[in-house]
């Protein structure tokens, strides 16, 4: 009895065994954390009250009021061809991952054959004994299965199908890094082209007012209040004004051309409203740096890629222990079709075990180069998330001094009209100024009017980059 009670309090044999490979298999194959970045925290520059808001969780609709700008936005992530070869390499890593999958499991192939075979005509020079017993002539028929399973023993092609996995999230998120990037290039090329729409529009209409200048220094010259000198530098302005619409033109072309390409229909005019018709989103809240992890889409791509390398790492370590392959065969076989089936069963069961001793320097090789592409991939993934980082606090401060910027020109181009204004009546009742100096007044303030147009692409702008820069419009 005692030994009996001793008997079942002693442990399986097969537990044992299975706790020491499981032991060992730890020590081969580690198990993956998430990579940290020292001053993370501050990523920032004027990160704010710290406030976990984002603008990056607002849907485009949200972002942008402007319900043309909506319907590129939408046209483009059906037709952006980009987007589309995306999508097909998110198709590749999703049959890599299958057949990693797969790789767990046994493989088993079917296979028929006829054999025939015959002796050397040498076998004629056998005994008259053996000669009426041994055919020299036979023919073999075979049908069997075959099967083969490696036992994962050290977590190899767990690791493999991990690193497959990570592979496939990895194109996910460039998927994503394309979405996000295209709505913000369709905005901007949208903004751009308001922008020099309204150039257009301010440079026109300094055409026409000097043109009435010329009129205007004409009729001076016959009174005798100006010289012909006047006359001619008020043309030259004129045409100075003028020559700024052929570049402005040529700009609106290309960027229609380059939205065209974006939205993937071939280059054409693009419907658009105007710049005066835009409301910047106001409520620009950047939440704070940890959540770059979650909503950038290039961050979590480069994390997915250093994932993928820590895997094979693990794959390069398990190439040094032995492996451990079963292969089974089974079937019919017979010297002629009518009894095949009759006692002609056959099967064979092996199991090996392959353990590497040398490998002109493979696996060390393979291991090393893991290695040192895990450490690439670690490297890239904090260069990565330090320029999403930059990227939000520059946008946070472009946006704020375009406001700034806003509030000076007002001034600065009150001034200027004021200073286009008395230069030209000094030069209609005094003799104390000249042409050049309402010259110099109308330059500075068509220069002035064209800036103002660009501090508010600038604001807009602003708001783009920082939705980007967020990781905003893939959620």
């Amino acid at each position: 009895m005692k030994s009996d009670k001793l008997h079942r309090h002693t442990p399986n044999k097969k537990i044992i065994i299975a706790i020491i490979a499981l032991a060992f298999c730890s020590c081969v194959t580690q198990k993956y954390q998430q990579p940290g970045l020292a001053g993370q925290g501050q990523l920032y520059r004027s990160a704010g009250s710290g406030d976990t808001a984002s603008i990056a969780t607002l849907p485009y609709k949200t972002l942008f009021a402007d319900t043309i700008l909506q319907g590129l936005i939408a046209e483009g992530l059906q037709g952006n061809l980009d987007l589309k070869v995306a999508v097909q390499r998110m198709n590749e890593a999703a049959e890599n991952l299958l057949q990693s999958k797969a790789a767990l499991l046994p493989s088993l192939s079917a296979n028929v054959s006829a054999t025939r075979s015959k002796l050397s005509a040498n076998a004629e020079d056998l005994p008259a004994a053996y000669l009426g017993a041994i055919p020299l002539s036979t023919t073999t028929y075979q049908a069997s299965l075959s099967t083969s399973w490696e036992a994962d023993i050290w977590g190899k092609l767990a690791s493999s199908k991990r690193s497959y996995l990570a592979t496939f999230l990895q194109s996910d998120a460039a998927k994503r890094v394309i979405q996000t990037q295209l709505i913000a290039d369709i905005a901007g090329d949208y903004y751009q082209l308001l922008a020099y729409d309204e150039q257009v529009k301010i440079t026109q209409q300094t055409v026409k007012n000097r043109g009435d200048d010329v009129t205007t220094m004409k009729a001076l010259k016959e009174g005798g209040l100006a010289n012909g000198a006047a006359v001619v530098q008020s043309d030259a302005n004129r045409a100075a004004a003028e020559l700024l619409l052929p570049d402005l033109k040529r700009n609106i072309r290309e960027t229609e051309n380059a939205l065209s390409i974006l939205l993937g229909r071939v280059p054409g005019e693009i419907k658009r409203a105007s710049l005066t018709e835009q409301q910047a989103y106001q409520n620009l809240q950047a939440g704070v740096p940890s959540q770059l992890m979650k909503n950038r889409p290039d961050v979590q791509e480069a994390e997915f890629a250093f994932r993928a390398a820590f895997e094979n790492v693990n794959v390069a370590k398990a190439y040094f222990y032995p492996q451990l392959t079963i292969t089974a065969q089974g079937g019919f076989s017979s010297l002629t079709i009518k009894s095949f089936f009759d006692n002609s069963i056959f099967y064979n069961l092996v199991g090996g075990l392959t353990q590497p001793i040398f490998n002109q320097r493979q696996n060390k090789t393979r291991l090393r180069v893991a290695q040192a592409q895990q450490q690439e991939a670690f490297y890239t993934y904090q260069k990565t998330l330090l320029t999403a980082g930059s990227e939000v606090s520059n946008s946070l401060y472009s946006y704020q001094t375009a406001l700034d910027k806003q509030a000076l020109r007002q001034d600065e181009i009150k001034s200027l009209e004021k200073a286009v204004d008395f230069t030209k009546e000094l030069l209609r009742y005094s003799s104390a100024t000249n042409y050049t100096d309402v010259l110099t007044s109308e330059q500075s303030l068509l220069a002035a009017q064209l800036d103002s147009v660009n501090d508010r692409l600038q604001q807009l702008q602003a708001v783009v980059d920082l939705y980007k820069a967020l990781g905003g419009g893939w959620q």
